[in-house]
């Protein structure tokens, strides 16, 4: 994929959707959560008009502060999953990337008093609608070793919600997908802050 992907939510839908678009403007991929199902079951797709399934999420229990969201292929091949540290994400939003049970990615928030002041601010009338334009997170994708490997950041926009990613560092053919659907899950469960 060509980086940085521009990460856009659907504004005026019923069911959360996303729309990714790559460098060049293109969408490379779109996520359609179904509503109303006990069991978290996001679709991934190549293009907007949802013709060709690419990838399955789904969660491994009903509705869970740690539910741990398996990824597959359109064939269903397993390809990890991905899992909230449920206390630790209280204070500063981590989630562990899986890869056959193993922890082959942290994502981490940067700087966890975004959280807090986003949260009092938009308690306030009025200037509470502002806070997604000032207040923006950004998340860092870590290996075990600590280094970097992808950063998402929410950029500043009044109502819509758009994030972009970067590839700070080179990532194997397998990690580049366990990597981009771990941070689309994370999106979907965080989406109410910022």
């Amino acid at each position: 994929m060509q980086y940085p992907l521009e990460l856009t939510f659907k504004f005026w839908a019923l069911a959360p959707q996303i729309s990714v678009k790559d460098a060049q403007g293109n969408v490379v991929l779109y996520v359609r959560q179904k509503l109303f199902k006990l069991k978290e079951a996001i679709h991934v797709f190549s293009d907007s008009q949802r013709s060709t399934l690419v990838y399955e999420i789904k969660a491994d229990r009903i509705i869970d502060f740690s539910a741990c969201y398996h990824f597959s292929d359109a064939n269903g091949k397993t390809l990890g999953a991905v899992k909230r540290q449920g206390m630790r994400s209280l204070w500063r939003t981590h989630y562990d990337v899986l890869d056959g049970g193993t922890v082959a990615f942290t994502i981490q928030e940067e700087n966890p008093w975004v959280k807090v002041v986003d949260t009092l601010f938009a308690e306030v009338p009025v200037i509470g609608m502002f806070t997604g334009y000032f207040f923006n997170p950004t998340y860092l994708v870590n290996r075990p070793d600590g280094r970097t490997v992808m950063r998402l950041s929410k950029k500043p926009t009044f109502l819509s919600r758009v994030f972009s990613i970067q590839q700070v560092d080179q990532l194997g053919h397998d990690e580049e997908p366990q990597v981009l659907l771990s941070l689309l899950m994370m999106l979907l469960l965080e989406r109410n802050r910022g």
